[in-house]
């Protein structure tokens, strides 16, 4: 859109600012609480922030700290590899081979540059995985990895379920629409921001919603993340602990736009 055009501004100045609307919060620890109105109090903010947003931080999410930290390890200690290691693992998308290390340093249709690393790859089914091209070094990428992805995929379980019920469908039917348990696949995908000398002229990520069913990022409570809400880019604040999650594409078609899947972009600094 024309506004990816205008001057990125400072983002840590942003994300202190109190002023205007704010990326909700969701506390999800009482979302299978025994006391139906408890119960209810929760999910009901769930999917308010799913029809308003599209976007939320989520915290109780059962996902624990310790897990989180493993696997932000991990991913900074393989791009902290030399690239001749990296490069063992690199994609090639003029082949089909999407899984992998990758970089995009080039200028957008915007004409602004995206300035990224990353690694990505299928992580859940466990049956759908291709291990041998998961890095071997660090040596707790792949347990690491593969823990939180069974916990995340859990996770998605019990988000489904109340995006159904409040749609006023069986609370299964989402992810059933989705590919269920057998065939819904999570892939995951590491960003890395090499250090940018001039971050004005530059994103991490370009503006774009999210094809998929739900996204969910786990931070490394550096601002970065951009929402176009109502008109106008808000800096998503950094919350300790949480998990951010998207509504994707699918399942704002799924439920007729009921629930949005919101514009967004990663900015870089230096």
């Amino acid at each position: 859109p024309k506004e990816e055009l205008t001057n990125i501004s400072d983002i840590f100045e942003q994300e202190k600012s109190t002023d205007g609307p704010q990326v909700p919060t969701i506390d999800l620890k009482e979302i299978d609480s025994e006391n139906e109105n408890v119960r209810e109090r929760c999910r009901e903010e769930l999917k308010k922030a799913a029809v308003d947003w599209g976007v939320m931080h989520l915290v109780n999410h059962g996902i624990s700290d310790e897990l989180m930290d493993r696997v932000r390890k991990a991913g900074k200690a393989f791009f902290d590899l030399p690239i001749e290691q990296k490069e063992k693992y690199a994609n090639d998308q003029a082949s089909g081979k999407i899984q992998g290390y990758g970089s995009k340093l080039a200028n957008n249709a915007s004409g602004q540059l995206e300035w990224e690393d990353y690694f990505f790859h299928l992580v859940y089914p466990e049956d759908k995985r291709d291990l041998s091209i998961w890095p071997q070094t660090p040596a707790d990428y792949i347990e690491a990895t593969a823990e939180y992805a069974k916990e995340l995929r859990a996770l998605a379980t019990k988000v489904l379920r109340v995006l159904s019920l409040g749609l006023g469908l069986e609370e299964g039917r989402l992810e059933k629409e989705v590919g269920g348990l057998e065939e819904l696949l999570l892939q995951m995908k590491i960003n890395y921001y090499p250090l940018c000398p001039q971050p004005e002229l530059a994103l991490g990520v370009e503006a774009h919603t999210d094809v998929s069913a739900l996204t969910f990022i786990l931070h490394n409570m550096v601002p970065g993340l951009q929402l176009f809400y109502e008109g106008k880019w808000v800096t998503a604040k950094c919350v300790p602990n949480s998990i951010i999650m998207h509504i994707g594409d699918t399942i704002e078609i799924l439920s007729n736009g009921k629930y949005k899947s919101i514009l967004h972009r990663g900015m870089v600094n230096k």
